[in-house]
């Protein structure tokens, strides 16, 4: 055997290396943008129920306002006009989340002290919990949206070591079709250049195998 055909074998085990390895990791790669694409899918539905939720809890949280405006306006004027029957009658109507805000708003002697707050509702006694609930939900909907944004990115990162791969296959597979040495060694050494550093990004990114 010449030095040719020693040197054409040796480069042809090479690329078919490089081609049994490529196909593997365009195979992987493949999977993992699915399964990536999957992920950010349950990310972003799971986002989308916790906003729906969120709606819910603050349209509830909306209604018990209306509801302790509506009655806080007719008690207050009793209140004002000192018709303490009148007065008793709306505020034993008020709602148990409600009743403590207006105690600490009476206790501030509103009629008479001009730093006490305008209405019970600014002062930090007035707590919803359908409001608490509301908010609590809209941020763990902002936390799925997120992952659901950055498993997309993910997928796409795999996507992109699709095609690099790919390339890798490309230059590997029209080396053995060439009959200038130099031009199969560069072709051979163009995806091997590309295989390697993509195989090295890919290798740093994360790995879904959840069933």
């Amino acid at each position: 055997m010449t030095a040719g055909e020693r040197g054409r074998d040796r480069l042809e085990f090479m690329a078919t290396v490089l081609l049994s390895v490529a196909t593997v990791a365009t195979a992987w790669s493949g999977y993992q943008s699915t399964r990536w694409n999957g992920e950010q899918s349950k990310a972003a539905a799971r986002a989308n129920a916790l906003r729906i939720n969120s709606t819910k809890a603050a349209a509830l949280a909306n209604s018990q306002t209306e509801i302790d405006v509506a009655t806080f306006t007719q008690w207050v004027n009793a209140y004002a006009q000192k018709q303490t029957e009148l007065a008793d009658f709306y505020f034993k109507r008020f709602r148990k989340e409600f009743r403590p805000a207006v105690e600490a708003w009476v206790a501030s002697r509103p009629l008479k002290n001009p730093n006490a707050a305008l209405t019970p509702f600014a002062l930090p006694q007035y707590h919803l919990e359908a409001r608490a609930q509301a908010d609590h939900l809209d941020a763990q909907a902002a936390l799925y949206t997120a992952q659901a944004l950055r498993n997309l990115q993910r997928a796409s990162n795999y996507v992109l070591g699709v095609v690099l791969f790919a390339s890798a296959l490309f230059f590997a597979g029209i080396s053995t079709k060439l009959k200038s040495p130099r031009l199969r060694v560069t072709m051979l050494s163009g995806g091997c250049a590309v295989f390697l550093l993509t195989a090295l990004w890919i290798a740093t990114s994360p790995v879904s195998v959840t069933v």
